[in-house]
């Protein structure tokens, strides 16, 4: 159930938040930097 549920926030997190992927880590804002860390934990629980 855990692994479904992640698959399942890591499809709306596709399409509802932005990419941050092409730009540079260091230039982010905070929330950016959260949004990315958030998308990243999902993403990493989703494939486990």
């Amino acid at each position: 159930m855990k692994k479904s549920f992640f698959k399942f926030l890591n499809r709306i997190n596709k399409v509802v938040l932005p990419k941050l992927s092409n730009k540079d880590p260091n230039t982010l804002t905070k929330i950016q930097k959260g949004i990315l860390a958030y998308r990243y934990f999902i993403l990493v629980n989703s494939l486990d």
